[in-house]
């Protein structure tokens, strides 16, 4: 049986925008609505270079990267064509207006996920 984390009001995340929630262990989770009311989850990295997602532009079913303009389908998180790459998803319920996320993604799902070093902090230091 899937538990669900009570996230926010429908309202509380802008038109055309999203919301970050903050995990234990994990990079944010980013909740985005649409014009339609529709509410998505995704890790808020981009599969390009690790942009975050949740400071993006959504459009339709999409959001774009604010690093690099890639289109990340809000529904399966994957780039649009000609780019390719997935960024994970997250369930999402909405019922009476309020969203919840599935507690067990939240605590398990791409956990393991970082996102990139840029400038010189990326090279590594000789001993």
């Amino acid at each position: 049986m899937t538990t669900w984390k009570k996230i926010c009001l429908v309202s509380d995340i802008p038109v055309l925008g999203s919301r970050r929630v903050s995990r234990e262990k994990g990079l944010d989770v980013a909740v985005f609505r649409n014009s339609a009311d529709e509410v998505f989850a995704l890790l808020d990295r981009c599969p390009h270079k690790g942009g975050p997602l949740s400071q993006g532009i959504v459009h339709g079913q999409s959001v774009a990267c604010p690093l690099h303009n890639w289109n990340i389908g809000l529904s399966d998180g994957c780039a649009k064509a000609p780019d390719e790459g997935c960024t994970p998803k997250f369930t999402v319920q909405v019922k009476d207006g309020e969203v919840y996320l599935d507690t067990a993604e939240l605590a398990s799902h791409a956990v393991d996920e970082t996102r990139p070093i840029a400038g010189p902090a990326r090279r590594a230091v000789a001993a």
